[in-house]
């Protein structure tokens, strides 16, 4: 059996427009008396971003109207598609932004999609201000060959598959017929995405995860998620909390190299001017210790792969999907100019089968 990639999630932007009608050299935050009363906004996407700042300006100024579209039905963006399911404490701040939706003041207009519905020069006619709160829905690629054989997700695709997004309901990741999967990245959406291939499908079914998403998962073969990570365990970009959750999962194994877990003396600088690195590599360092006497055969493995930079995506026989990825070890040096710590290649290479 083979292994399935899953890629990096895009960042989230915020931008904000000011009216044409207003000066270029007006400052951002405009004096009450150059604005007509009662202000009338428009905040495009509803996520956090878009809901806190109408919750701000609601606020900040006496009489102002909100409105809030989007493209999709139903509001909230990140936290109902971004968030992972098994994360209830999380999307608790629904409950903040729904009391925003409640003020009288504000309107909600789902199904709205800017560029097609309505221009955005339409809106700058019509509103005092506009502000672009929606997220970036593109994925940011790695410029590698073979990144378009089919098996190769982002993260974004995967995130959005298994919270329900509708963009993504069709997306059917194939669990089947791998043993693996293999997550590119470290990050607290990496780990969500290893966290949910991994963990007990009995437990996912109390969340609010998709049910397409968890009937798959019930017939999922996979028993094995690599973590792959350009630096070393110091440079993890997950933090403690993460981290414990996923170290902590039942009926699952954790490996990490002896050696990966070595420090050189700028690891060790990093970790005295930063308490998370720290508590970060104290978990794995401790992971490692507690499960290298584990061997049982009905568990589950995680992998963390430290010091592998993805080169090149290798087709299978079939010509079309991903066979196998070309990994090149790395190495850590100071970037000379700010004197943080980055992976370099060593022109060493390896291959990772997955398929």
């Amino acid at each position: 059996m083979g292994r399935r990639l899953l890629l990096p999630h895009t960042r989230r932007l915020m931008l904000f427009l000011r009216p044409m009608r207003y000066s270029a050299s007006a400052t951002a935050t405009a004096t009450a008396g150059s604005l007509r009363d009662p202000l009338h906004v428009c905040v495009v996407g509803s996520g956090p971003a878009g809901f806190y700042t109408a919750e701000k300006m609601l606020k900040g100024r006496e009489g102002v109207r909100v409105d809030i579209i989007d493209r999709l039905p139903t509001p909230f963006g990140l936290v109902r598609s971004g968030v992972a399911p098994d994360h209830p404490e999380t999307k608790i701040v629904v409950n903040q932004f729904s009391r925003v939706a409640a003020n009288p003041r504000c309107s909600f207009f789902g199904n709205v999609t800017l560029g097609s519905d309505l221009s955005l020069s339409e809106l700058r006619k019509t509103y005092d201000v506009v502000v672009l709160a929606y997220g970036a829905e593109s994925d940011r690629s790695f410029g590698i060959p073979g990144e378009d054989l089919r098996g190769i997700h982002s993260a974004r695709e995967f995130v959005w598959w298994y919270n329900g997004h509708p963009d993504m309901c069709n997306l059917a990741p194939d669990l089947t017929n791998t043993d693996s999967a293999v997550v590119l990245g470290q990050g607290n959406v990496a780990l969500d995405v290893a966290r949910i291939l991994l963990r007990c499908t009995t437990e996912l079914a109390s969340t609010d995860i998709a049910d397409y998403a968890l009937d798959a998962l019930r017939s999922s073969t996979i028993r094995k998620v690599y973590l792959v990570g350009r630096r070393g365990p110091v440079q993890a970009a997950c933090t403690a909390k993460e981290l414990r959750e996923i170290l902590g999962l039942k009926n699952v194994n954790v490996y990490i190299k002896e050696a990966d877990l070595a420090t050189s003396p700028a690891d060790k600088e990093e970790m005295r001017n930063s308490r998370i690195k720290r508590r970060v590599y104290e978990l794995l360092s401790k992971a490692a210790t507690v499960h290298q006497e584990n061997n049982d055969n009905d568990r589950k493995e995680l992998h963390f792969v430290f010091f592998r930079k993805p080169t090149k995506f290798l087709p299978s026989e079939d010509g079309s999907t991903v066979g196998a990825m070309e990994l090149e070890k790395t190495l850590l040096k100071d970037d000379g100019a700010t004197g943080k710590q980055v992976a370099v290649g060593t022109g060493e290479f390896e291959e990772l089968k997955c398929g």
